[in-house]
């Protein structure tokens, strides 16, 4: 256990209440999805009303894949996003220009399926590197963990990581004790519904990762000459 637990990530946030939520139970940052195929997708109007309200109190992501970076400047100028998460077949030129063109940091997210997959982050210089699962063409969502011994294979560990794919109330400590991560991002298991979140599922994941934080060390006791003094 670390002295504190890693910060927090709720992705997949549809609606205003679901942010309210997830900024209510200590959330780091949110991720707001523009990928058309996901069931998680957050319409424009929305993220921006989103973004309005809570990029002062914290990370407001936008999760892209493969979209040309005129659209990605575009949205995250119109969102006013504080953060582009980069999910899809993205090189290090690319994650290089999108920050140059917004200003938003930029996380980088890969598949683990193998450890190439986690020694292949060394050639991103990036604010976070995301480690995720991923099932066939699904990027991100699946609901499945990846092996996370593979982690050990990551350089440049300066940058912060964040752990996804598969985590869930149950088994989120494991991950952390396993990987031990600089935050964790979660999604549908803390859902009511797909894009919709539970608020029930939610407080016990974030509950979950408080709960890693190593217990204070009780103060030791005072010596016998201490004790005569003070009486």
């Amino acid at each position: 256990m670390s002295d504190s637990p890693p910060r927090i990530k709720f992705c997949g946030i549809t609606n205003m209440e679901d942010a309210h939520l997830a900024a209510d139970n200590g959330a780091w940052a949110i991720g707001l999805i523009f990928h058309p195929p996901s069931p998680r997708r957050c319409a424009l109007d929305d993220a921006a009303e989103i973004a309005d309200v809570f990029r002062r109190r914290l990370e407001v992501f936008g999760v892209f894949v493969n979209v040309p970076l005129e659209k990605v400047a575009e949205t995250a100028d119109v969102v006013k996003l504080t953060g582009i998460q980069l999910h899809g077949d993205e090189g290090p030129a690319y994650c290089g220009e999108a920050r140059r063109r917004t200003g938003c940091k930029v996380m980088k997210a890969v598949q683990v399926r193998s450890r190439a997959d986690v020694q292949g982050l060394r050639a991103f210089a990036v604010d976070f590197q995301m480690l995720d699962s991923g099932a066939g063409n699904v990027r991100g969502g699946s609901g499945k963990t990846f092996d996370w011994a593979l982690a050990a294979g990551r350089r440049r560990r300066g940058t912060p990581l964040v752990l996804s794919g598969g985590l869930n109330p149950e088994n989120v400590a494991e991950g952390i004790e396993v990987v031990k991560p600089w935050a964790v991002d979660v999604a549908s298991s803390v859902e009511a519904e797909p894009g919709r979140k539970s608020p029930e599922k939610l407080a016990a994941f974030a509950a979950a990762v408080r709960g890693t934080a190593a217990e204070p060390r009780p103060a030791p006791p005072a010596s016998a000459d201490a004790q005569e003094s003070v009486a």
